[in-house]
């Protein structure tokens, strides 16, 4: 028999940051940043146990750049299909933009058709500049 799941106000305080960070990649540390700002004192492993679940249940999606980065979560509840998506990172600043561009996808799919290949859309990353940095 499974245990029932519940859900404590740690983990509905920490969906709600996420849904107010849609769209947007963010560490175990910005959330824990976030809380302590708001005078709220939330521990490392309690984030990272709430994390762990939400991506069980399919409502985060986690993400590995590279190695020896922080883990970077997104909220995803209620897509019926996650699109395909890569990432651009700024050699400057830092920076991590999140893309979904049908173009690339069909990289994708031709790298599987013709080559026999299926790359891991979420760990894909394109280096560069971003358009402040250029400037």
């Amino acid at each position: 028999m499974k245990k029932a799941q519940y859900k404590t106000r740690q983990l509905l305080e920490i969906e709600d940051f996420l849904k107010n960070n849609e769209n947007k990649h963010v560490t175990v540390n910005d959330i824990i940043l976030f809380f302590k700002q708001q005078g709220k004192n939330i521990g490392k492993a309690t984030v990272y146990r709430h994390l762990d679940r939400m991506v069980s249940d399919g409502t985060v999606h986690k993400y590995m750049l590279e190695t020896g980065d922080s883990a970077c979560f997104e909220y995803v509840e209620g897509e019926d299909v996650h699109p395909v998506c890569f990432h651009c990172k700024c050699e400057k600043c830092g920076k991590l933009i999140h893309l979904e561009c049908t173009e690339l996808s069909l990289i994708g799919e031709h790298l599987r058709e013709e080559h026999g290949f299926s790359i891991d859309h979420a760990r894909t990353v394109f280096y560069g500049t971003c358009n402040e940095c250029r400037e």
